[in-house]
């Protein structure tokens, strides 16, 4: 849940943009350091061009393949959705998938540049088959622009935060039109300004702060379970690195792992505090015991590196993404191996799941009657319900398809 005081804020700075679209988006991006004067809020389709030209040749490549993948797994979720016809009395009933007209991918400005962010938004919305694709993402670096380009997103915006979003949802004059939905992770300025627009727009979630859990017993490398948690744990001060073991003595080796390793560590700052803030090992007698942990807790990512790996991995119910065995880390799905990067937290795994080509769809129903004699059970029918329901007017209205011979 976002704070009462941030809701608040963001409150008024969503409400600013609302009445006065692209004046007031400039005035928070000055204010909160995302643009100097004289900057511009939209970069063009050129000027992405243009970074990804200005970039090294191996990372140009690197957009292009990591592209490749994720686009090649949301094309294989999008044809999996199929437009639907199916005989009802007197005529059809059919299924029509579209994708919505105009999104907006966030991604995080922060302490690094998130390319991969960039791409796992922006190339699932082409994927869906979404004509307009606006990236958002404050003080963007080259790499954030051409992660852009190659996604192939027409617009990025070069604000965060609670006006970026706002603006997404609102349109901010004649060259930001208002977005059908909005996904990507964000501090907490961008949750709680996603919360206030979800209606107007479609979202994708309301992200926390991100978590790993490792499932393991006594196969695990107490090493590598710790190199796995310290790439979670180096996201965020508060983010939620955890191992849950049916092994006694891992829990030691880790923690051994994890002092060695901190010491090597750039991000060691950020990474020893989430380790102190959010940090935990469960340890359980039995692997039934762990799994039981691990659906009660709905990681975001979940890691199992144990024996018999596919038999613990069928008996997990709620997780955002599950990476089963020693060799698929998820490191590998942050970085686009295929599957989404963005993905449920704090426990809504139980409900929902990671981002998809399906966050930009919307599937609509239609259906036409050819033959009102063979319908007039259906109309019958639908007249009974109405009286049963106190509407005598949809009675009515289904009266004036009854065939008289058949009353």
């Amino acid at each position: 849940p976002v704070d009462p005081k941030t809701r608040e804020g963001a409150v008024r700075i969503v409400d600013d943009v609302k009445k006065n679209g692209k004046a007031a988006v400039v005035k928070y991006g000055l204010k909160f350091g995302d643009l100097k004067e004289g900057q511009p809020l939209l970069l063009g389709k050129a000027e992405l061009k243009a970074a990804f030209d200005g970039i090294p040749k191996e990372q140009q490549q690197l957009l292009i393949r990591t592209a490749r993948r994720i686009r090649k797994f949301a094309e294989a979720q999008r044809s999996s959705v199929m437009e639907v016809r199916v005989p009802i009395p007197g005529g059809w009933a059919c299924q029509k998938v579209a994708a919505v007209e105009y999104a907006g991918c966030y991604a995080p400005g922060g302490r690094f540049p998130l390319p991969s962010s960039v791409l796992m938004t922006a190339v699932t919305a082409k994927a869906a088959g979404v004509q307009h694709v606006i990236v958002a993402s404050p003080k963007p670096a080259e790499i954030t622009k051409a992660a852009a380009h190659v996604a192939g997103a027409e617009t990025l915006l070069a604000v965060g935060g609670a006006h970026a979003i706002a603006a997404l949802a609102y349109g901010a004059g004649k060259d930001l039109h208002a977005c059908d939905a909005i996904v990507g992770p964000g501090n907490r300025w961008v949750t709680a300004a996603k919360q206030l627009v979800a209606g107007r727009v479609t979202i994708d979630m309301l992200a926390g702060p991100s978590e790993l859990l490792v499932l393991a017993d006594e196969t695990a490398n107490p090493a590598t379970v710790a190199a796995d948690l310290l790439a979670q744990a180096e996201h965020d001060v508060v983010a939620i690195p955890m191992l849950v073991t049916t092994c006694p003595p891992l829990v030691d080796k880790v923690e051994v792992e994890l002092k060695k390793q901190l010491s090597k560590l750039s991000t060691r700052a950020t990474a020893e505090a989430s380790l102190k803030h959010g940090g935990l090992a469960v340890l359980c007698e039995d692997m039934d015991a762990a799994i039981q942990v691990s659906n009660q807790l709905a990681p975001e990512h979940l890691e199992v590196i144990a024996k018999d790996e596919e038999n613990v991995a069928s008996k997990l119910d709620h997780y955002g993404a599950l990476f089963v065995g020693n060799n698929a880390a998820e490191v590998l799905g942050d970085y686009g191996a295929g599957p989404n990067h963005t993905l449920p937290t704090g426990g809504t795994a139980r409900s929902t799941g990671g981002l998809s080509v399906f966050d930009f769809l919307r599937v609509r129903t239609w259906m036409k009657l050819n033959d009102l004699k063979s319908a007039q059970q259906l109309v019958t029918d639908s007249m009974a319900l109405a009286k049963l329901e106190g509407l005598q007017g949809h009675a009515k209205s289904a009266g004036h398809r009854l065939i008289k011979s058949s009353m």
